[in-house]
């Protein structure tokens, strides 16, 4: 599984500088950590600086220095402070005294010349070899003099430096640092700083700056300097334009810096910049204003900018651009640098702008506009617009390709287009080049009308423009070919090395020749001069490598890829000496050979013999040897003078192995011949009970001297059996004055008694020797882990079965990662206990451990391995503990999840409460809840109860969150009160047969008795529900009735106290069919019509009718009028000898009426020739006063919400309608907003205020008379 992210924080809050010092000086280093605790420490060329003379270090708080006495050139060098896993680099240089004087008097002099230069300058000219940032002037450089700057111009004209726009000091004699603009600016992208737009006079210089970050990228961001969109000036660097570029190391910030020197006018116009990284890229946008130092004496500007008609009277038309470009070239032709005739400037062809910008491609048009020196370039193109034709419709294509199109890398891609003609041929061409079909890259599909182009498997290389053809017409996209992020496939494993070995740490990425980033506790490796880090790469495998590592090399290492990263830990644990076998006392006789011999466990270590303090040297009686890991110093001869304490020293360690050497002198005395046998086992030096330890393995020799006279027979048994020579293990050797009895590898079968018996004609002796085996012990059982922490676990196992013979001395505990094979020691001494606790682990990662037994003899195999377990910390302590709700017996609680969860899941919560002054807690129920609220019930009534809540996860019990006092368990009597919800303020419509579903919440404890009732009789059970909760009451009516509206009321009641609330229910319906519909007159091609509203309007209001009209002979219907408001009409425009009938439906808020009303009579338009003679009779009046049908209704309305005033007015013709407030008109005012639908005035009053109460009036007024209604507005504070 993958490691466990972490975010690197640093530990500064303040970072020292690289700072500047003449020889001699004192230099302060200052900076600031997060925590006032933090241990600091200070390098120099990364070793570790201490105070003293030379160096002072103070620390006050969390503020830290560095002072250094007396700099000298030496000390020029690289510093890094250091605190926690945090590392910052910094510098120190250090320049003579001479130098430092010296630039500060070059520097004086150059801006005593360049004050002395503006003051004698008559006119700035610009450099004539340098290159035109611009390449838009028609004359050559040499040829156009720049105009002059006078002094006075220079001085009372500062010029305001710009962010990005570093102008010197001495090229703007009049600038005021107060005038500076504000230089904050929103950052975004890759950019910390953007260059800014800049103003400079003729003749000045003028910087732009822009800064990137790189702490972030994987490669050097790269930086593009453009004039335009298209004038790369990479190419125009010269002695008018120099790009900069600076890196700082401490800040890893990269600075771009753009200076222009000696600035024309044709330099202005628009820049841009662009930076790029890999995958990201950001641009910036700016713009450079060259001011002229003065008018140029015989050119007037202003006129070029007059207005000129095609009658050549002035004031008049447009701007004329291209009679300001004849007169300005003709004006710089004509001066004295020029040297040319006027037949000369009349004979040169003038160039219509205008022609040129119609056939150029649309692309073009900002080359052309700095070529020509067009100013309103915007203008122009408006122009263009008008008289350009639009543009034909593609005649091959009938669908093109997209601009540009995306994949990732590896993948496929598909290019489809549509043609006109079935059978014609395409090309496809990448980059300008034609795409062959070979392999199975590239597949040309053709399917009817449609052309596929299948790239498979693409990679960075197809990455490019793509075009179709199709006979003389193509269509072009883009390919971007998106590059996946880096992962790491194989992970670092931790590792635990002795000093000064070589480390290695390796990783594998998915992609080859991928950049990877190194860090140690969060600070980034490099290699430095000592080359202490190595980094190699091996195709997609990559190896840090650190050479000798040393106790600073302990920490955790990190490779990161722009798609994941790795975490491993380094462990360097000191070289420890085992002594496998001391050497040991010997007693040996003159002329007999003396061999001190030792094991240590390092082949490599070398030592020195000592004999009482003295070195032995090798000589010819003298031998030493060191094979292996055994260490030999062999006497021949042994004199009297060889006795003493024998000493080996081994080099690099602080202690020494010691034996002695004892002198056994023979005293030769005359015996008779018979010599009884006897057995001189003291003489080895063993003791008294004549007890022989051996290791398993290991040979068994007894070496018994004996002596007596004749020779004795020896005879060894063990028990009662005689040992003999069958076994080829065994040997028995008779020597004289000894017999040697020997045992090959040597196992516990071979522990016993034996028994050693010498005979001869003058007796016999026997002596027992006891020969004890020792081994190795047993492996101890598997280990358990009893718990797990954050980033530890505590573990337990039982003791070996067998401790081979020698006490169990202690135990060495190894672990690893699940999915790694690589087992990692975790204690180098022998733990003397069987529960350890392991610790620095990574959280969220999968352990195993494993233990092994050490006795005297050695260490035993390992045991088997534990179960896999996962370090895991306890969650933080539930917050926000508190009580929901109380009763006489429950309590309602409710909490938050905690802070900090870790990397195991959350098991649940667990509830306890316990009585006041009481410390047994008792679970509020079995198990654990994962919810966060909770009912308890069964409390006793009155008794103060303190209740707290533990999150579990896989690790066990948080901290508990505990209530802040004791809670009294009884109900606490809560004032009824009912949430009318804000859409059942207002009556609510509902159609027939549609569902009512009232929600009503309210408040009150204890609960309240919840009473319903409609027009102030008890509701219908068989009709309405009700369904009733401790929070709410809800009314339900399945399918609703005309008969179910009314004024429904709500009462709520808690003893003596109550509350009511009303809701008012519409129930609306289809209206019916109108009545008596006649035909009242017929004249011309018009029929007069006339009807009666329906008895049954639907329970609403009718909003119009829908007359329609059918000719007798077809009978098919036509609407007249759709929405009619009268109950009277006239249908025109008939077609005369034809008869019709008609027929009207009434409409309200729900629909038509299912039956129209059919006139009873046909109306029959008389056909052209007959006179028709219209009666006479009086004209009728129709108009009428204005008159409201609908009044303003008061209101009370809650601020903060949009109210609505609303009335219905009717009148001929329409009034006109004014609205007032306080008897002030208001129709200007933005706050409100008037509508009128139909006769429906509407005055919506945006977000009312308490200023917003008061009389309202709407005011109709036509020719007939005025009418005037008015309501009463109040505004409610909201409640809480």
């Amino acid at each position: 599984m993958p490691e466990p992210v972490k975010k690197t924080v640093s530990a500064f809050a303040k970072k020292p500088k690289t700072q500047v010092a003449e020889e001699g000086a004192t230099v302060v280093f200052e900076t600031e950590t997060e925590k006032p605790d933090a241990k600091v420490r200070w390098q120099s060329n990364t070793k570790d600086l201490a105070s003293g003379d030379k160096y002072m270090i103070k620390a006050d708080g969390n503020k830290h220095s560095l002072t250094i006495q007396a700099v000298t050139k030496e000390d020029g060098t690289a510093y890094a402070v250091i605190a926690g896993g945090s590392k910052v680099k910094f510098d120190l240089k250090v320049k003579e005294k001479e130098v430092m004087e010296e630039v500060k008097l070059e520097v004086k002099e150059e801006v005593k010349k360049e004050v002395k230069k503006e003051e004698e300058a008559q006119g700035g000219a610009g450099d004539p070899g340098a290159p035109d940032l611009a390449a838009t002037d028609t004359l050559a450089p040499e040829e156009a003099p720049a105009p002059a700057e006078t002094p006075a111009a220079a001085d009372t004209t500062p010029v305001a430096p710009q962010p990005g726009a570093n102008i010197q000091a001495h090229d703007t004699p009049g600038f005021d640092e107060s005038q500076a603009p504000d230089t904050k600016t929103d950052l975004t992208g890759l950019f910390t700083e953007k260059p800014q737009s800049g103003e400079v006079a003729v003749g000045e210089n003028i910087n732009f700056v822009a800064k990137v970050n790189a702490a972030s990228l994987l490669k050097k961001p790269t930086i593009k300097w453009f004039k335009g969109k298209w004038m790369d000036l990479a190419s125009k660097s010269g002695k008018s334009l120099q790009l900069k570029e600076l890196y700082d190391r401490n800040s890893k910030v990269y600075t771009f810096e753009m200076q222009i020197i000696a600035a024309k006018p044709s330099f202005a116009g628009a820049y841009r910049c662009e930076v790029s990284s890999r995958d990201k890229f950001d641009s910036c946008n700016f713009d450079l204003t060259v001011h002229e130092a003065r008018a140029v004496e015989g050119f007037d500007i202003r006129a070029a900018f007059r207005r000129t008609s095609v009658d050549g009277s002035e004031e008049a038309g447009e701007l004329d651009f291209s009679a300001l470009l004849k007169k300005r070239d003709s004006f710089f032709k004509g001066s004295p640098g020029h040297r040319a005739s006027k037949s000369q400037v009349k004979s040169e062809p003038d160039e219509d702008v205008w022609e040129i910008l119609q056939k150029a491609k649309a692309s073009e048009y900002e080359k052309i506009a700095f070529q020509y020196g067009i100013t309103d370039l915007r203008g122009m193109l408006k122009r263009l617009k008008k008289m350009k034709k639009e543009e034909k419709k593609s005649e091959a294509f009938l669908k093109k390709l997209d601009p540009a199109y995306q994949v990732e890398k590896g993948h496929k891609m598909k290019l489809c287009i549509e043609v006109a003609n079935e059978d014609v041929d395409v090309k496809w061409l990448k980059n300008g080049q034609e795409i062959q079909s070979t392999g199975s890259k590239y597949i040309f599909e053709s399917v009817g009308n449609k052309r596929y182009l299948t790239i498979n498997h693409c990679s960075l290389s197809d990455d490019a423009t793509y075009t179709c053809v199709v006979g003389d017409e193509k269509c072009t996209t883009e390919l971007f070919v998106k590059e996946p992020p880096v992962t790491i496939t194989s992970n670092l494993e931790d590792q635990m090395v002795m000093k000064g070995e070589r480390v290695e740490l390796e990783c594998e990425v998915s992609e080859e020749g991928a950049t990877v980033k190194w860090e140690k506790d969060g600070v980034e490796l490099t290699r430095d001069e000592s080359f202490k880090y190595r980094f190699k790469k091996d195709g997609r495998k990559h190896v840090l490598i650190i050479n000798e590592a040393t106790k600073e090399d302990c920490g955790h290492y990190t490779v990161k890829t722009n798609g994941g990263e790795s975490m491993a830990e380094l462990m360097v644990s000191e070289k420890e000496l085992e002594v496998y076998q001391n050497i040991a006392d010997l007693t040996v006789k003159a002329k007999d050979e003396a061999v001190f011999k030792c094991e240590v466990s390092d082949e490599t270590v070398k030592g020195i013999w000592y004999k009482n303090g003295v070195e032995v040297k090798a000589d010819a009686r003298t031998h030493i040897t060191h094979i292996g890991r055994i260490h030999k110093l062999t006497i021949d001869d042994v004199k009297p003078e060889d006795q003493g304490d024998y000493t080996f020293v081994p080099e690099g360690y602080a202690f020494n192995l010691s034996a002695k050497l004892n002198f056994l002198e023979v005293k030769i005395d005359y015996v008779p011949r018979q010599d009884p046998p006897k057995i001189h086992l003291d003489c080895m030096g063993h003791t008294a009970d004549s007890t022989i330890v051996v290791v398993a393995g290991n040979k068994l020799r007894l070496d018994v001297p004996i002596t007596g006279d004749p020779a004795p027979t020896v005879i060894w048994t063990k028990g009662e059996k005689v040992m003999t020579e069958g076994d080829g293990r065994l040997h028995v050797e008779s020597t004289k004055g000894h017999c040697i009895f020997t045992i090959e590898g040597a196992d516990k079968q071979d522990e016993g008694l034996y028994s050693v018996i010498v005979r001869n004609p003058a007796g016999e002796d026997k002596a027992d020797i006891n020969v004890k085996v020792v081994d190795a012990p047993d492996p101890p059982s598997a280990p358990r882990i009893l718990s797990v922490g954050e980033d530890s676990c505590v573990v337990q196992w039982d003791p070996p079965k067998s401790d081979g013979g020698n006490p169990i001395i202690g135990y060495v505990l190894e672990r690893k990662k699940k999915k790694s094979y690589r087992w990692m020691r975790l204690n180098f001494d022998p733990y003397t206990d069987t529960t350890y606790e392991a610790k620095r682990m990574i959280e969220g990662v999968e352990y195993e451990m494993r233990v092994y037994a050490v006795n005297a003899i050695g260490m035993s195999r390992h045991s088997a391995a534990s179960q896999p377990f996962i370090p895991v910390a306890p969650t933080s302590e539930p917050v926000g503990l508190c009580v929901d709700d109380i009763s006489d017996t429950t309590v309602s609680l409710k909490w938050r999840t905690p802070e900090h969860l870790g990397s195991s899941e959350l098991d649940g919560y667990g509830v306890e409460y316990c009585k006041e002054g009481s410390d047994e807690w008792v679970p509020a129920f079995e198990g654990l809840t994962e919810r966060t609220s909770v009912i308890i019930r069964d409390l006793p009534t009155g008794e103060k109860m303190q209740f707290r809540v533990r999150a579990y996860n896989m690790a066990g019990p948080s901290a508990p969150t505990s209530l802040a006092q004791a809670v009294t368990i009884r109900e606490i009597m809560q004032k009824p009160k009912i949430w009318i919800p804000r859409n059942l303020r207002q009556t609510l419509i509902k159609k027939v047969e549609e569902t009512i579903n009232l929600v009503i919440p309210f408040q009150g404890k204890p609960r309240p008795v919840i009473t319903w009732s409609k027009d102030g009789e008890p509701l219908n059970p068989k009709q309405v529900s009700i369904r009733n909760s401790d929070t709410d009451t809800i009314l339900f009516i399945r399918k609703s009735e005309r008969k179910d509206s009314g004024k429904y009321e709500v009462k709520l009641q808690i003893e003596n106290v109550e509350d009511t609330a009303s809701i008012s229910i519409q129930i609306v319906d289809l209206p019916g069919s109108p009545e008596k519909l006649k035909i009242m007159d017929v004249w011309g091609f018009n029929v007069a019509l006339e009807w009666k509203p329906p008895k049954d309007n639907g329970n609403c209001e009718i909003t119009g009718y829908m007359v329609q009209k059918a000719d007798k002979k077809t009978m098919e219907w036509y609407t007249v009028y759709e929405l009619y408001r009268r109950t009277n009409c006239v249908v025109a425009d008939l077609i005369m000898g034809n008869e019709y009938i008609f027929r009207i439906y009434a409409v309200n808020m729900v629909g038509l009426s299912l039956e129209p009303c059919f006139s009873a009579d046909s109306a029959y338009i008389q056909k052209t020739g007959f006179e028709y003679k219209p009666p006479t009779y009086k004209e009728h009046d129709f108009s009428e006063a204005p008159k409201f049908t609908h009044p303003l209704v008061s209101r009370s309305v809650i601020a903060g919400y949009n109210a609505t005033l609303s009335c219905s007015v009717r009148g001929i013709p329409k009034p006109k309608v004014t609205w007032y407030k306080n008897k002030m008109d208001i129709s200007n005012e933005a706050k409100y907003r008037m509508f009128s639908k139909q006769g429906v005035l509407t005055l919506e009053i945006r977000k009312p205020c308490s200023f917003d109460g008061g009389v309202y009036m709407c005011k109709a007024v036509n020719a007939s008379g005025e009418d005037a209604v008015e309501c009463k507005l109040e505004i409610r504070r909201p409640e809480p």
